[in-house]
């Protein structure tokens, strides 16, 4: 009996895998299709390294969005990484059960929070906070985004490093410490 259930809930999977499979092989056909037309008769050179976004006057190049995207996940890399691992160093060594038991779940909480609602509350909270802040007209501008996005990194970059941390053999720790490293100078150079 068991035996049949398994092989049913094994089918069951299975053909959930190969409907997301086939619906996101379907997305990519659509836009494809309709946007290979477009691309060739706009050019690819023109569509990929025009610096003008005008679909009123024709003009489709997008590249000042390419970099746009470089830099806001390069900017989030460089604040998210360091504040990540940083926490997952504190999480791996430095806090207590109590501290613990609060943290792993507000963690755990931050991935399952949608990334819409981190933009929602980033232009809600955040662009004025940057506008009132540096005096512009706007502060919907490449800080808010690379903001947002480092937050929204964070609990991936949190878990992944903690995991690593309690991953290194005690034995390594404890080496450095019998020649006279510190703890902290063990966590940041050995761990």
């Amino acid at each position: 009996m068991n035996s049949i259930k398994e092989t049913l809930a094994k089918i069951v999977f299975l053909l959930v895998a190969c409907v997301s499979i086939l619906a996101v092989a379907l997305i990519c056909i659509f836009l494809f299709a309709n946007g290979i037309p477009a691309m060739a008769e706009i050019g690819l050179g023109d569509f990929l390294l025009g610096t003008t976004w005008r679909p009123s006057n024709g003009l489709y190049g997008i590249f000042p969005m390419i970099l746009g995207s470089i830099y806001v996940t390069a900017g989030a890399v460089l604040l998210g990484v360091p504040v990540g691992i940083m926490t997952a160093m504190y999480m791996a060594f430095f806090a207590g059960k109590r501290t613990l038991r609060i943290l792993q779940p507000a963690v755990e909480l931050l991935a399952g929070i949608p990334s819409v609602v981190y933009g929602l509350v980033g232009m809600i909270v955040l662009v004025p906070a940057i506008r009132t802040l540096f005096h512009l007209s706007s502060g919907a501008c490449l800080l808010a985004a690379m903001i947002v996005l480092a937050i929204m990194i964070l609990p991936s970059i949190i878990n992944v490093s903690e995991t690593a941390l309690r991953a290194v053999p005690r034995e390594y720790e404890e080496a450095s410490l019998a020649l006279g490293a510190t703890a902290t100078e063990t966590y940041f150079r050995v761990s």
